[in-house]
């Protein structure tokens, strides 16, 4: 799964880039310090990270203004300009509604734009960032980096990478030093801790009315524990989640419990430690532990888009686009109003799996009919088998079947294998036969039925 880098353009005419990655709700990340889109993207830990998240949503990440591969020239620096900056690339790309998930520098950012557009914003997330900064705190900072950055770029990003990922490898400090360096002047650099200085929000975070969930780990070195206990204080109702650990970056060390404590607060499912893959401090990929599986009694859902192809050939990128992210938001919403646990997406397929085979084909037949407003028609197919549970993921010959299933199915049609509809006698729903198929790379013959509705 790899990422899509893209321009869009401000109200002021500069070029943003920004990158996607994955399927479904939008997730974005805006940039908290300075950023580089493709070189944060040779780091395994972000990539992994970001590529974790696209399992469920459609993660979008931005250069900022004056970095990266953003346009590099600009005026100044205010919490008005980088709001604009965000709403150039949520509105260049029709996200409505979308999750924010920010850090540092972009936490005030978020809080100020979520505040302009309380129905845009599903759920803010807020990691290690503040409402206030300590004065003291920020003058000593600004007096001992900003000489540094000005007088050496080269020693002044060494300094700021030691200080943003403690104990890590000497490899990834190199590598986050040289992003810096590649991705802004020094006179951007010193310009933006100055700019973190003057951040502050704590007369609007008051006024947040979304699902806010403030996560900041405790021995942090950047912005110390206090600011954000202090912030999540400040926001009505905010949910507070401290975590161990001194590393700024989410990215870094226990980034599964970043992971985790996200998809909790998103409702996306929650994956077991030992199947999510972190990158250590020492930068090297690993495993948390090892995978456990188990096999249940499951009936798999499959649904694509009929004609995708053409129908994204007639509305053009960004309105496709557009189609494709309500498309996913409207059968998420029905798979979880029929008690069905989304597991996957590729393209504009979703699979999902369910404990009751009637609850599915209601649920098929939902989604079929919601998103014939969107100007689209979608096919399912449906089996219920023994599955293999490993973490998330759902494996197995029924899953095999079920997919075989839903690519007999024409437009608009839900086709079922004959042991479900056997399973679902007396539930008043109604199929007509359409005899015995042989489904590619399955053994015999499946019986199998349309639902007629």
């Amino acid at each position: 799964m790899n990422q899509s880098i893209h321009f869009c353009t401000t109200a002021d005419g500069a070029r943003i880039a920004y990158a996607t990655v994955g399927r479904g709700p939008a997730f974005v990340i805006p940039p908290g310090w300075i950023s580089h889109l493709e070189l944060e993207w040779e780091q395994p830990a972000v990539r992994s990270f970001c590529q974790h998240l696209a399992r469920h949503h459609t993660v979008v990440r931005y250069d900022k203004l004056g970095c990266g591969l953003s346009d590099r020239g600009r005026p100044a620096y205010s919490l008005e300009a980088e709001v604009q900056v965000l709403e150039a690339v949520v509105d260049h790309l029709k996200l409505r509604p979308l999750t924010l998930f920010t850090i540092s520098q972009a936490g005030p950012v978020a809080v100020a734009y979520a505040v302009k557009h309380p129905r845009r914003v599903s759920h803010l997330i807020l990691y290690g960032t503040w409402a206030r900064r300590d004065p003291l705190e920020n003058d000593r900072l600004r007096a001992a980096l900003i000489p540094l950055i000005q007088a050496h770029w080269g020693i002044g990003s060494k300094a700021l990478a030691d200080a943003f990922l403690p104990g890590v490898d000497a490899s990834v400090r190199e590598w986050f030093a040289r992003l810096q360096r590649e991705a802004a002047s020094k006179e951007v650099a010193a310009d933006l801790v100055e700019f973190a200085r003057r951040l502050d929000v704590a007369d609007r975070v008051a006024k947040l009315r979304v699902p806010t969930l403030v996560v900041h780990r405790r021995g942090d070195l950047m912005v110390p524990f206090r600011l954000g206990r202090e912030l999540a204080a400040l926001i009505p109702k905010a949910r507070f989640v401290p975590l161990e650990g001194q590393i700024h970056r989410p990215y870094f060390g226990d980034s599964a419990s970043v992971l985790r404590v996200i998809a909790e607060f998103l409702g996306d499912p929650v994956e077991p430690e030992a199947s999510i893959t972190h990158v250590d401090v020492e930068g090297r990929p690993g495993d948390l532990g090892a995978s456990t599986s188990s096999r249940a009694l499951k009936t798999a859902l499959f649904i694509d888009i009929v004609g995708s192809t053409e129908r994204a050939t007639e509305l053009g990128d960004r309105r496709w686009t557009d189609v494709l992210q309500q498309y996913y938001e409207i059968a998420r919403r029905e798979i979880e109003g029929y008690r069905g646990r989304y597991v996957d997406a590729a393209g504009d397929g979703l699979f999902a799996v369910f404990d009751s085979p009637a609850q599915t084909i209601r649920c098929a037949c939902a989604v079929r009919k919601s998103v014939s407003s969107l100007g689209i028609e979608v096919r399912a197919g449906v089996h219920t088998g023994e599955c293999e549970m490993v973490g998330p993921q759902v494996r197995g010959i029924a899953v095999h079947i079920g997919a075989r299933v839903a690519a007999l199915a024409g437009a608009g049609e839900v086709l079922v294998s004959g042991t479900v509809k056997d399973l679902v006698a007396g539930s008043g729903l109604q199929f007509e036969d359409r005899g015995a198929r042989a489904l590619k790379g399955i053994p015999g013959e499946c019986r199998i039925f349309v639902v007629r509705t």
